[in-house]
């Protein structure tokens, strides 16, 4: 169904609205992110996320209400990956908690940057080429594969290639200075480790735009639809990193889990022209995997740890 202009203008301009009253008047002021803030922050987010689900439903029908909530499920599940990275990020720099905000609130508007392009390049291939829906599917099931390995993974900035690129072509100081990106001393302009950490978030959700983006496709390919649950996803994702970063070691299931939705939506691409599994056999999937490794998670203590 194509959308009407207006209504990508509207909520163009909502989105503006949020991020300009985020940065210019309720984080005017550099500050430690409280949990009550986090969580009223992830309420807020949550809560027009499903206000425009409800919209949708009334506008579409049941059918396109169901995909966009199966695919802001699955983006906000995915978005909590983000944040174990986000996490050793942080901590590898000894970047304070009070700085924090500014480098996600910029490195989510680069997301979004990027996800706009990832999901307009990705519809255009699918209709354009149909056998590209096997490629993002065998994509999504390696991925799946590979997040099993999940615990492994390291943070090492020296051997990140775009880190090394910047560093030709801009000195960086050795530490930090506020929450400045740049500091200008003696003539001479210096990044600071602060916009280094930056360039680190983007790299990182470029790499997670890769698996997220195809497997919304899986789900719909109407553009509007993609596009506001991932905007929504992201969008969430700030306050959600705040409220769940003291906590986040407790979920250790949970990429587990989001390694078998990965392979189950993936597996419905490749099988998209034998079966077309159900949208809502598709969210009750998907919902209780994901609803199932938080539940496991906090019962039962990782022990490897």
């Amino acid at each position: 169904m194509e959308t009407p202009i207006i209504f990508w203008i509207l909520f163009n301009a909502f989105v503006i609205l949020m991020l300009a009253l985020d940065l210019g008047v309720f984080h005017r002021k550099t500050h430690e992110v409280t949990i009550k803030e986090a969580l009223t922050w992830t309420f807020v987010w949550v809560f027009l996320a499903l206000i425009l689900n409800v919209i949708i439903y009334f506008w579409r029908g049941q059918q396109q209400a169901l995909e966009f909530f199966t695919g802001y499920l699955v983006e906000k599940a995915l978005s909590v990956d983000n944040i174990f990275v986000f996490i050793m990020i942080f901590t590898y720099f000894q970047i304070p908690s009070k700085y924090q905000h500014k480098v996600l609130f910029w490195g989510i508007i680069g997301a979004l940057i990027m996800r706009v392009i990832f999901i307009f390049a990705g519809v255009a291939l699918l209709e354009k080429f149909h056998f590209t829906i096997y490629l993002f599917g065998a994509l999504l099931i390696f991925t799946g594969y590979k997040m099993f390995g999940h615990n492994n993974l390291k943070i090492d900035p020296d051997k990140n290639p775009v880190i090394r690129f910047f560093k030709k072509f801009m000195p960086v100081t050795p530490t930090l200075h506020d929450d400045k990106f740049f500091i200008k001393t003696e003539g001479r302009r210096f990044a600071t480790p602060l916009f280094l950490v930056l360039i680190l978030i983007e790299t990182t959700d470029l790499i997670f735009a890769v698996d997220s983006i195809p497997a919304i496709l899986a789900i719909t390919q109407d553009q509007f639809i993609v596009y506001t649950s991932n905007v929504f996803a992201i969008l969430g994702l700030r306050s959600l990193y705040f409220a769940l970063a003291g906590v986040i070691h407790r979920f250790w299931l949970l990429s587990y889990g989001l390694a078998v939705v990965l392979i189950f939506v993936g597996l419905k691409m490749i099988l998209i022209d034998v079966y077309k599994i159900p949208i809502e056999l598709s969210l009750l999937f998907i919902a209780t995997i994901i609803g199932g490794s938080i539940f496991l998670s906090l019962k039962f203590k990782n022990k490897s740890k």
